[in-house]
């Protein structure tokens, strides 16, 4: 065999010459071949793409499309309409109105510059601050809260991609700041951060709701779209006993007085003996609740309340009504006053210097004596006269239960030293806030039953149920005809031979009694040259309606409380009983004799 030979039969292709229909059948199996392989890799593809979708809609459709619906869903919520604070005649001092807080989604944001631009021309807020708001990747962010719906409806007209808003409540106070420190304010959430606001946030807040809705591109709800909604839950109202116009006239009066007096603040306290109601409950200065953050913190509180101070004179109707319950003396007992006293290492002395003197129980109270006092103080004790302070409610809670509200200071009979007696019987040495010495004198006027003083007349419910607030304990601490005889004493004190003639109404008998306390500082716990001028009293005294307590603190313009709190007194007394109705007295005063030779 030939090398050709051999050649031919390893490479019969290569023997067959170009164009031979042999080669064209091969070239067609060829062909054939990978056509099949084609098919069987499309086959394949096909066969993974179907299962691939049969993954997705039949095993995975579900999860995938709610992942999808996610991201289009939006839920909000929905602020609970908060209750209103109500006066006792149904007037809103607090309340609730529509508001919208401006969100923005910073993702879809085109030019956080010219629409941070656009908004602060609406809300006159600082373009730049805005702008920082609206750059950045998240999702959600705040850039103004409780704006009005007129003021929303302005930004949304201007179109701005990625800014949207969400249902809210402003809280306004219809009154300005008549009665702020009484009723306190709401923090930026909307929830009570002082007085009434705070106190009562639990039965004012309500309870949220929240709607879900589904987003179409520009970040817009879709009106057909997924909906859901849990409705909120309005809060319900307070009712207080407190009477806005006696409210505004009594802050109106202090307010004056205290500029004349240049004092550092003030109270007032207007209550009804018979039932314990608060009808004014004055604190200043005071701010405005709308706008609490621009006032000192201190401006904010209740002084009436949250303040102590040594009630001095005013404390003795207490002493003097111990030791006439206790039958050691009458309004008419003539007491021998010598010029000074000495008890363990101090002297006492009246205000007024005088020799050896005699006064009636009465003139004891119009004189305003502290020497008198210890001596008829002595008549029943110590510890006698400790049992009727505490009694009289003095160094306990007033049952208000106010936020921030101090109890007093009284200290127990045992730690008593023996200055502690006599300073205690005239008003030194022991503390009280402005409440608890006008519920003192509510005693004495209703005929020396002690009620806990009340705010709130009632809870208002949503669907108008009224729930009335039940009233507190009651407790007798001295006689009915006890408490008599101290009113006309305190009668004595307001004529023109007490210490408050400066009291007096025309057409009506009243009884009070003023008091010039040294003003303890709160910094060292001792005495600086400041006083509390105080004056305390019931109208019509012989059947009284009304009690109207006056504390004036650290005056530079007049000292003593006749001078500068029985004029407040006599202004808001006289408003008062107009306001309440209360017809004018028929009889005059009978006046006790001050002195024996009367």
């Amino acid at each position: 065999m030939t090398r050709s030979d051999l050649m031919q039969r390893r490479s019969p292709m290569r023997s067959l010459p170009q164009g031979s229909s042999q080669v064209h059948h091969l070239r067609h199996v060829d062909t054939r071949r990978r056509i099949v392989v084609l098919r069987v890799a499309l086959v394949v593809v096909l066969a993974l793409f179907a299962g691939r979708l049969v993954e997705l809609q039949a095993v995975r459709g579900e999860t995938l499309a709610g992942a999808a619906l996610d991201q289009r869903l939006r839920t909000i919520d929905i602020p609970a309409a908060r209750g209103a604070i109500l006066d006792s005649n149904g007037q809103p001092l607090a309340l609730s109105v529509d508001a919208r807080n401006v969100t923005a989604d910073q993702t879809l944001v085109e030019d956080p510059i010219a629409t941070g631009r656009a908004i602060a021309g609406v809300l006159g807020a600082d373009a730049a601050t805005v702008a920082e708001r609206l750059t950045g990747d998240r999702r959600f962010v705040y850039i103004a809260k409780g704006i009005t719906p007129q003021t929303w409806d302005k930004i949304a007209e201007l179109k701005l991609a990625g800014i949207f808003s969400e249902p809210t409540t402003r809280r306004i106070y219809p009154a300005g700041t008549t009665a702020a420190n009484l009723l306190g304010f709401v923090g930026g959430d909307g929830a009570g951060l002082g007085g009434v606001e705070y106190a009562f946030q639990s039965v004012l807040a309500g309870e949220s709701g929240s709607m879900t809705y589904e987003r179409g591109p520009g970040g817009r709800p879709i009106p057909t779209a997924v909906q859901q909604a849990l409705p909120a839950v309005p809060g319900s109202s307070v009712q207080l006993t407190i009477n806005s116009d006696i409210q505004f006239a009594a802050q109106r009066a202090l307010e004056q007085a205290l500029r004349r007096a240049k004092a550092d603040s003030g109270t007032v306290v207007v209550l009804e003996p018979q039932t314990g109601r608060i009808l004014a409950l004055v604190a200043l200065p005071t701010f405005d609740p709308a706008k609490p953050g621009a006032s000192p913190a201190e401006d904010r509180g209740n002084r009436a309340l949250s303040d102590v101070f040594e009630p001095g004179s005013t404390s003795k109707v207490m002493t003097l009504a111990a030791v006439v319950e206790e039958g050691k003396a009458s309004p008419t007992s003539v007491l021998t006053l010598p010029p000074t006293l000495e008890r363990g290492d101090k002297v006492f002395r009246d205000v007024d210097p005088h020799g050896t003197i005699q006064l009636t129980l009465a003139g004891i109270m119009a004189r305003s004596s502290n020497i008198g006092t210890i001596l008829a103080a002595e008549r029943i004790g110590g510890k006698q006269l400790w049992k009727y302070l505490r009694k009289f409610g003095i160094g306990s809670p007033t049952g208000l239960n106010f936020p921030g509200e101090s109890t007093g200071k009284l200290r127990d009979y045992s730690t008593w030293t023996p200055t502690s007696f006599p300073t205690i019987a005239f008003g030194q040495g022991v503390s009280v806030n402005a409440l608890q010495v006008a519920s003192v004198y509510a005693t004495i006027a209703n005929d020396g039953l002690r009620l806990t003083p009340r705010l709130v007349d009632a809870i208002i419910a949503p669907d108008g149920t009224v729930s009335d607030v039940p009233v507190g304990k009651q407790v007798r601490v001295v006689s009915p005809q006890t408490a008599r005889e101290v009113r006309r004493m305190l009668e004595v004190v307001v004529s023109d031979r007490g210490t408050a003639p400066t009291a007096q109404i025309p057409g009506y008998r009243v009884g009070g009694k003023t008091g010039t306390a040294m003003y303890v500082d709160p910094d060292c716990g001792c005495y600086n040259d400041g006083v509390v001028a105080s004056f305390i009293g019931m109208a019509p005294a012989d059947a009284p309606k009304l009690v109207v307590a006056v504390s004036i603190v650290n005056p530079q313009n007049g000292r003593y409380g006749g001078q500068l709190a029985a004029p407040v007194f006599r202004k808001v007394m006289a408003y008062a009983l107009q306001a309440q109705h209360v017809a004018p007295t028929d009889s005059k005063a009978p006046l006790l004799p001050i002195a024996p030779a009367e």
